[in-house]
């Protein structure tokens, strides 16, 4: 799905057949101006989107930004301007909020996630656990905070997690069949698997036959010894238990990547506010 396909749906699931309150309170052609208000600390994403909204709703409306995704945001600031009817910014306004509000959350948490890992190779990925459609703008988010991409989803990566090692039968049965599979269709994708103890790493280890390694659930001493015993063989990543709290010694083991699913599924989104200005044409 497009951005402009998921702006066309969004703005029809709020406006329905019409915006009736505005219809009923503000003449069509009535003038007017808003600013995009930041109330809380933390990193801008959305501001792009948020023009792309307005130009949907109404072409004619000037967008003078003034702030831009990426950067540190604080209580206070102003991210852009509106101007052109009151009737087109009133009907973008909660689609821009609701976008950029949780879009600036994302960002925000990767970004105070990625800075706990400052002077550490590590790097931090998102998951697929993404609001459904919304994935390409969730993972715009991660990056824009400083984080890295992950699969975009089931088709570009071959990720063997624990239920398709059980469904398969095992470490080395389920290694095979993705080379099977690759024989038979042509295909080339890069592979990786999950392990849950050192068995099952010692397993991977033994046979090869993919990419990289997701230490699932390992206690910080046992992901450094695993990190250890994989020695640079195979890229490493670590998920499951891993907090802001604890994020750094995780780091400290050397492992390459750590997955983190909160950063899209557990988000706190960013306070901000669309404030109508008062202009000459609507003062009483």
């Amino acid at each position: 799905m497009t951005i402009d396909e998921i702006i066309s749906l969004a703005l029809a699931e709020d406006i329905g057949d019409g915006d009736h309150t505005t219809l009923a309170t503000i003449p069509a052609d009535a003038p007017g101006k808003a600013i995009l208000l930041v109330k809380e600390d933390g990193i801008l994403c959305g501001a792009a989107l948020a023009e792309l909204i307005f130009n949907h709703v109404d072409p004619s409306l000037l967008i003078d930004s003034r702030l831009h995704d990426g950067e540190v945001i604080h209580k206070g600031d102003i991210v852009f301007e509106v101007t052109g009817r009151q009737a087109s910014i009133l009907k973008s306004e909660r689609l821009v909020l609701n976008f950029m509000q949780r879009l600036s959350g994302i960002a925000t948490a990767t970004g105070r996630i990625v800075k706990q890992l400052e002077g550490l190779q590590t790097r931090i990925l998102d998951t697929r656990k993404t609001t459904p459609l919304l994935r390409e703008l969730e993972k715009y988010a991660v990056r824009t905070g400083g984080g890295e991409n992950h699969r975009m989803g089931l088709f570009d990566m071959v990720m063997i997690k624990d239920n398709h090692v059980d469904y398969a039968g095992g470490i080395v049965q389920a290694i095979d069949s993705v080379h099977r599979y690759f024989s038979l269709t042509g295909r080339e994708h890069k592979v990786e698997i999950e392990v849950r103890n050192e068995n099952e790493l010692k397993q991977v280890l033994d046979h090869g036959g993919v990419d990289r390694i997701m230490l699932d659930n390992f206690s910080v001493e046992n992901l450094d010894k695993a990190v250890h015993l994989i020695d640079g063989r195979y890229e490493t990543e670590a998920s499951g238990g891993i907090t802001l709290d604890n994020i750094r010694k995780y780091a400290e083991t050397g492992v390459d990547f750590i997955s983190v699913g909160a950063l899209t599924h557990q988000i706190r989104s960013l306070d901000m506010s669309l404030k109508a200005e008062q202009t000459a044409g609507n003062r009483q």
